[in-house]
């Protein structure tokens, strides 16, 4: 009976977790996906676009940052609840609004809500899953965001034909208001809230203090702690420079098509949704199957050969793409020659789109891996502020790979740029392997343990 609790329990804040955050995303890219429908009414250039997408991602990391730390003080229905709540109501406000200073103001307050919507899921994840299922679910959550992205501008593309931007805008605004109240009541913090024992086997004595619970010193004085978080920023840095910047580096040295360099784009995304998902799946293989450690962690196995799949796909992508790959499609004068030509470029087309999604699954993988290590290897007390630190370190990576990565090709050309994101990932990939085995239990370790 109590096996049959937990599984009604689970499928219902997990799904209201996953609608949640499919809308908690939507709403985060309305002004995006509305942007041509609304610079038919109102004039904006590309310095007020920019400063309005600008402001809400600011506020997105700020904002991420103090959520997880919140998340561990506060309940986390009611920090998910108030998040999509206040995004909803600043999308209906945004749909009443006309000026430049309003817009980028009413979408900084939207990436503040927008921040309140992630650490609050780990948390609920990591309560309510077992560590050998965490990984698995904690994956297949990260697909609402793919689900929204991928949705999201074909949902507002045809309603803007009947409808204008204000009225899209208002109405996703009140679908998040609405759902805010739901999640509310169906998300549950904690089995021991429903009448169900807890899962983790740290739950709290009669005493009031759990055994797997640290000081705030020696949680940040774990050196695990920050071996995840350098090499998360370096992942996540790296992910973030190719994404942002590979359409132009096949356009402008490798000599592709418009049309390649947005194949490739759609190949990458694609790859990392089934690497996100396959890096869940098969690390909490490990976990089943070897356990929790005191020292390593059996998802590192996993993490290092994506790891390792990054720099070698951008290694095949810099050596063996060239200028020359675009030119075999030149008619000869024979009809056999012809073939044999097009066949050619099929093939290095075909190569190229496979180096983009074997990019986009190692990429993808290890950035669900480090949120699902970090969380999961905290102590209780800590474990969205575990992953409030990585998070953080990964948008300061993501920083790196916007102005510093592109002096470095102004410079240097986007080989150089490319290469040294390419060495940047194949010394974190060592390093890691080196250090995969120091202790990963973050904070106190009670002597029972050791």
């Amino acid at each position: 009976m109590a096996t049959a609790s937990y599984g009604y329990y689970r499928a219902t804040i997990f799904l209201a977790m996953f609608v949640g955050y499919t809308l908690y995303y939507f709403n985060r890219k309305t002004f995006s996906f509305v942007m041509p429908s609304l610079m038919q009414e109102i004039k904006l250039d590309k310095d007020d676009l920019g400063m309005i997408t600008s402001s809400q991602s600011l506020a997105y990391a700020i904002s991420k940052f103090i959520s997880g730390v919140l998340s561990d003080q506060i309940s986390a229905r009611w920090l998910f609840s108030i998040g999509l709540c206040m995004v909803g109501g600043i999308n209906v406000v945004f749909s009443w609004s006309s000026t430049v200073a309003v817009f980028s103001g009413l979408w900084f307050l939207n990436g503040l809500g927008q921040g309140l919507g992630w650490p609050p899921c780990g948390r609920v994840l990591r309560k309510w899953f077992e560590p050998s299922q965490f990984g698995t679910w904690w994956a297949i959550l990260s697909c609402s965001m793919n689900l929204a992205g991928s949705l999201g501008p074909i949902i507002a593309t045809v309603l803007a034909e009947v409808y204008s931007w204000r009225t899209i805008l208002f109405v996703s605004g009140m679908i998040c208001v609405a759902a805010s109240f739901f999640c509310l009541l169906l998300i549950k913090n904690e089995p021991q809230e429903v009448g169900l024992p807890n899962i983790e086997p740290a739950a709290k004595s009669k005493g009031g203090s759990s055994s797997d619970e640290s000081t705030l010193s020696e949680f940040l004085l774990s050196p695990y702690l920050w071996l995840l978080s350098v090499s998360y920023l370096v992942v996540f840095g790296v992910k973030t420079a190719c994404t942002d910047w590979v359409q132009l580096f096949l356009i402008q040295d490798k000599g592709q098509s418009t049309l390649m360099g947005s194949s490739y784009m759609s190949a990458l995304e694609v790859g990392g949704l089934l690497g996100s998902l396959a890096a869940g799946y098969l690390s909490d293989k490990a976990v089943a199957k070897q356990g929790k450690r005191l020292y390593g962690n059996p998802r590192h196995f996993i993490l290092i050969c994506m790891m390792a799949g990054m720099f070698v796909s951008m290694y095949l992508f810099r050596i063996t793409v060239t200028p020359d790959s675009s030119k075999v499609s030149v008619p000869t004068r024979t009809a056999k020659h012809s073939i044999s030509r097009l066949c050619l470029y099929s093939y290095v087309q075909v190569w190229i789109l496979s180096l983009g999604a074997a990019f986009g699954f190692s990429a993808y993988g290890p950035i669900a891996l480090f949120g699902v290590i970090a969380n999961e290897s905290a102590p209780s007390n800590y474990c969205g502020t575990s992953h409030a630190i990585v998070a953080l370190m990964a948008n300061v990576g993501g920083f790196l790979s916007g102005l510093p990565f592109s002096t470095i090709a102004k410079h240097h050309g986007w080989e150089m740029a490319f290469w040294v994101a390419e060495i940047t990932c194949g010394i974190t990939t060592v390093g890691f392997f080196l250090l995969r085995n120091i202790p990963s239990k973050m904070g106190h370790v009670s002597k029972k343990a050791e």
